[in-house]
């Protein structure tokens, strides 16, 4: 059974939004196309690859396909809610450890404050 979730940002300690940040440096065409990938998620939840690949931890992310790039955007699920915790244009083969560590950094946060 599908479950609808609700996307929400991870907010730093200072009030930022990393991910919404990152998504206003975009350009349009591709802020619809990750906003497209995210909504599938949210509506199809559980949803496997080619969409969504598990990273472990807690974590997974959304593959996305832009126009000449790749992005990725890591999330949690948090009760009903889908915490978007980093994204980033893929410029290698692998998820970068350094990409991987902030979302693991953030994704802690969280569990600290909602403990």
């Amino acid at each position: 059974m599908n479950t609808h979730l609700t996307v929400c940002f991870y907010s730093t300690d200072t009030g930022t939004e990393p991910v919404r940040e990152w998504l206003k440096s975009l350009s349009n065409c591709d802020r619809k196309t990750i906003g497209e990938d995210i909504k599938t998620v949210q509506f199809g939840w559980p949803i496997g690859m080619p969409l969504v690949r598990a990273l472990g931890g807690g974590l997974w992310e959304v593959r996305i396909r832009l126009d000449n790039r790749i992005a990725r955007v890591i999330f949690c699920v948090e009760k009903s809610s889908i915490v978007l915790l980093h994204g980033f244009i893929k410029k290698q083969q692998s998820t970068p450890i350094t990409e991987l560590d902030l979302a693991k950094q953030r994704l802690r946060q969280i569990k600290r404050s909602t403990q």
